[in-house]
């Protein structure tokens, strides 16, 4: 049985995490069940489940950050690459990579179907896949993982898309690589809460 302080604790611990390495720290089964588990489960406006999600390992994940490589090296001037390889190397290093994908279809289905929150629609979608994305990062950590969130949308949507037959309706959102932490998060300020929450009793 969870207990309720293992979520506190999940919410706190979930950093972004850029040190990683490709060492197993579960089966590829568990990370399937993980992230089925969240994508099942994570809620979305009109219980419409427009989510969509592709996980990369072993030499797709390397795959991926090649051809992010080479989409920016097609934008980034070759002078200034360098901090730009670094961080390409860095997330190839690690053990996989989750990427986020909207379906369109379905979101457009309801805007037809619901033509009074029409514009609604993709504002709530992006809400929905925002809350998958946590539930992911967050269940990687629970599992030993470190992650972070990346957006190299839409430079490399094509090739993705071509490389692994992603449907055309599917719109690429985010990238999460993931993978044993070799090194902590950095320090992380706060704002005063008193600030940003507000209690009216």
């Amino acid at each position: 049985m969870t207990n309720k302080n293992d979520f506190y604790s999940a919410v706190e611990n979930r950093r972004s995490i850029y040190g990683i390495s490709s060492e197993a720290v579960v089966s590829n089964e568990r990370i399937q069940e993980v992230i089925n588990h969240a994508v099942k489960h994570t809620p979305s406006s009109f219980n419409s489940q427009s989510a969509r999600v592709v996980v990369l390992t072993g030499e797709q994940h390397t795959k991926l950050w090649n051809i992010t490589t080479d989409a920016l090296k097609k934008v980034v001037p070759a002078d200034n690459f360098g901090p730009t390889q670094e961080k390409m190397n860095a997330f190839g290093s690690g053990y996989g990579t989750v990427l986020f994908f909207e379906d369109n279809s379905v979101v457009e289905s309801l805007q037809k179907q619901f033509a009074l929150y029409a514009d609604n629609f993709p504002v709530w979608s992006m809400q929905s896949n925002g809350m998958l994305q946590y539930v992911i990062w967050t269940s990687l950590e629970l599992e030993g993982f470190g992650a972070t969130l990346q957006h190299y949308n839409p430079l490399i949507d094509d090739e993705v898309k071509k490389e692994w037959n992603i449907p055309s309706n599917w719109k690429l959102l985010a990238q999460m690589p993931f993978g044993k932490p070799v090194a902590p998060a950095g320090d992380k300020q706060f704002a005063p809460l008193e600030e940003r929450v507000k209690f009216f009793n």
